[in-house]
């Protein structure tokens, strides 16, 4: 058994077991994981989760239908078992709330009395929602390059030839892909790599990227990952590195690590 299913046993988290639908407001659905954390040095960290499926009733009994962003700190004591967020979120489609701003405060209360940490909870309605746009900087997936390595190997990194001149870049590559740690379903994702340093070697990027395609981990501890390798092999003067990963359950999870205290603005993809 991994250390990652030890913990979820742990925990009893409901990741893979059968669950009942609960429809009136249960708190207790939540489980929090223990998380860890693998940089240990200076880093700024936030995960970012994103509901599209929250409703809710009104007084009368009508539905409410919104969206909900989800900033949780990224050093806080323990993350939450995706499954059991949502149905933690699913308990309230049978529950009568008076307002917007009553619904997320109880959903920051919940939120951050299982991560052991100050959540905060915006609450959108359907028709603000943004138009899906692209991530930014240069995209890797297009290189010509022979891949052979489908688990973490940070020795792929490098940088570039004749890298001597400190440069400011952004890339992104939308071939992220990892499993779920317990029921190996795939993971899917984009990540952005923005750093201030000697020039990383394209395809080395790509190809430390790609090796995490057979990796069972949870999102945030994969993000970690490549924020660590990056600043280890590399040794940037500044790395942001973010993933948007695809909605799996009505939830995206979305890390962000840095250097920097500057969260970034974070925008649907095509595939969220």
């Amino acid at each position: 058994m991994s250390k990652t299913e030890s913990l979820l046993k742990q925990a009893q988290a409901p990741l893979g077991e059968k669950s009942a639908y609960v429809d009136q407001y249960d708190p207790a659905q939540l489980c929090p994981i223990p998380r860890q954390q693998i940089w240990t040095g200076s880093c700024y960290r936030t995960d970012v989760w994103t509901g599209y499926e929250i409703s809710w009733l009104n007084e009368k009994g009508k539905p409410v239908a919104a969206m909900a962003t989800f900033d949780i700190p990224g050093d806080s004591p323990s993350i939450i078992e995706s499954k059991s967020f949502k149905l933690y979120l699913n308990s309230f489609n049978g529950y009568r709330v008076a307002s917007w701003d009553r619904v997320a405060e109880m959903m920051a209360r919940d939120l951050s009395a299982a991560a052991g940490a100050q959540v905060s909870v915006t609450l959108q309605p359907l028709h603000q929602l943004l138009v899906p746009s692209l991530p930014e900087g240069l995209c890797l997936d297009d290189l010509d390059v022979t891949i052979d390595h489908y688990l973490p190997e940070a020795s792929l990194l490098s940088h570039a030839k004749g890298a001597g001149s400190v440069v400011e870049e952004v890339v992104h590559s939308n071939l992220l892909k990892s499993n779920c740690p317990v029921t190996g379903q795939p993971d899917w994702g984009t990540v952005v790599v923005r750093y201030v340093g000697k020039a990383i070697d394209h395809e080395s990027l790509l190809r430390y990227i790609v090796s995490y395609r057979n990796h069972g981990d949870f999102h945030e501890q994969c993000v970690e990952q490549i924020f660590t390798d990056i600043m280890m092999r590399c040794q940037p003067e500044q790395l942001t590195v973010y993933a948007r990963y695809v909605r799996r359950g009505g939830l995206d999870i979305n890390p962000w690590r840095s250097t920097s205290q500057a969260l970034p603005t974070f925008y649907r993809l095509p595939r969220q």
